[in-house]
């Protein structure tokens, strides 16, 4: 007996925007190009010159911080985690909780498509592993394992 899978996509921004709380500056994900519920999603990142931490990340230079390309994989993975878990429209955040074996490959430019390949380690209702990989090009710019919970946004 085969198990069904079940792929969405593409999703453009206004449906990353239903998925994630995250807004200007700090969302990190254009576009998802495919989500296989309940095992792994495939993300844009469009990186503008225009973007604020160019100015002084480095002047002469300009490359994107390795913690933002570890975030842009977080938010790809709180996407495939509100998608497979049906927390769409819930309210519930994710949080990161451990960022494991972080490591940086090649510099990411102004002007690149950072492609964000994240995939579930293991997955339970309120805690899930993730192991993530960005590219340009095809050429891997960065990885990290990380941990996150699904927890309810905080009281107001």
């Amino acid at each position: 007996m085969s198990e069904d899978v079940v792929t969405k996509g593409p999703l453009d921004i206004r449906a990353v925007l239903a998925a994630l709380p995250h807004r200007y500056p700090m969302l990190l994900v254009d576009r998802v190009e495919e989500i296989v519920v309940d095992k792994s999603i495939r993300a844009i990142k469009a990186v503008s010159f225009n973007e604020g931490f160019f100015q002084g990340h480095f002047p002469g230079r300009p490359i994107m911080p390795g913690v933002l390309i570890v975030e842009a994989l977080a938010q790809a993975a709180g996407v495939l985690a509100v998608e497979s878990l049906g927390l769409s429209g819930s309210g519930k955040l994710v949080y990161f909780m451990a960022i494991d074996g972080a490591k940086f490959r090649t510099p990411v430019e102004p002007g690149c498509l950072l492609s964000l390949e994240v995939e579930f380690v293991q997955k339970r209702a309120s805690v899930c592993k993730f192991a993530g990989r960005a590219l340009v090009d095809g050429k891997l710019a960065a990885e990290a394992n990380f941990t996150a919970m699904i927890a309810d946004p905080p009281a107001n």
